[in-house]
């Protein structure tokens, strides 16, 4: 599984520099590149993902359920940080740790490792992730600046939750689309990926100061690589031992 997952994502790297020399070279500005992914190909993708999954409960629990730990997260974060850091670090550590590059990063390996047809179950649990993102997130990371009512109108004018309630609606009507939308919404799912790469390398295009913050990084990496992991094993753990929600 390891080698075969490496092999995939290689090709994920690669993209990375494509976007870092688009950024360098060709001055492509990574700001137009975002709002193409989260006004346009982001809402097409989740759209498509939610029309062509088997809605249950426990499919349209596992936004709310992966919302609820970015929260939690965050939360436990930012209460241990703020007594380490008094600058706004405290602040990003603490959206960092319940963010991740769950869409542009996560979508493709997880294609890689478990098949195509998982995509929609991915994209699906990623909402919890983009609707933490543009709401506690943002205010977390922008605190004194911006107000909870701005952080509000900001998640009320994010068209991806638009995309995923118009997909469950049409989802449980039972409407049906020909092969020809699925060929045309297929182009979106590609593009959501390699933009999204791209875009990561467009942002360290943009640093001209490269400084390693270890006690930083060492925070972040205990979030993502041992916090995470221990809290989604003990919930897969629990879930299997009683209640069963998950198959």
């Amino acid at each position: 599984i390891f080698l075969t997952l490496l092999i995939k994502i290689i090709p994920l790297y690669l993209i990375i520099l494509l976007g870092y020399v688009a950024g360098r070279y060709l001055k492509t500005q990574k700001e137009t590149v975002a709002r193409l992914l989260i006004f346009i190909i982001a809402p097409a993708v989740i759209f498509n993902s939610v029309l062509t999954t088997k809605l249950s409960v426990s499919v349209l629990s596992l936004p709310i359920l992966f919302f609820l730990l970015c929260c939690l997260i965050c939360l436990a974060t930012f209460s241990i940080a703020k007594k380490i850091w008094s600058d706004p670090t405290k602040n990003i550590l603490a959206f960092t740790s319940g963010a991740g590059n769950t869409g542009y990063f996560g979508l493709p390996v997880a294609i890689a490792l478990f098949g195509p047809d998982i995509a929609g179950l991915v994209v699906i649990s990623t909402l919890g992730f983009v609707l933490y993102e543009n709401s506690l997130g943002f205010y977390i990371t922008a605190r004194g600046n911006h107000s909870a009512k701005e952080s509000l109108k900001r998640v009320i004018k994010l068209p991806t939750i638009y995309a995923f309630l118009i997909g469950v609606i049409i989802n449980l009507l039972g409407v049906k689309f020909g092969q020809g939308y699925f060929d045309f919404a297929n182009l979106f799912r590609g593009a959501y990926s390699v933009l999204g790469m791209m875009l990561i390398g467009m942002g360290l295009a943009s640093i001209t100061d490269y400084k390693f913050d270890f006690k930083f990084i060492g925070a972040t990496f205990l979030t993502k690589f041992i916090i995470w992991p221990l809290i989604i094993s003990l919930i897969i753990f629990v879930d299997s031992n009683t209640i069963r929600l998950f198959n």
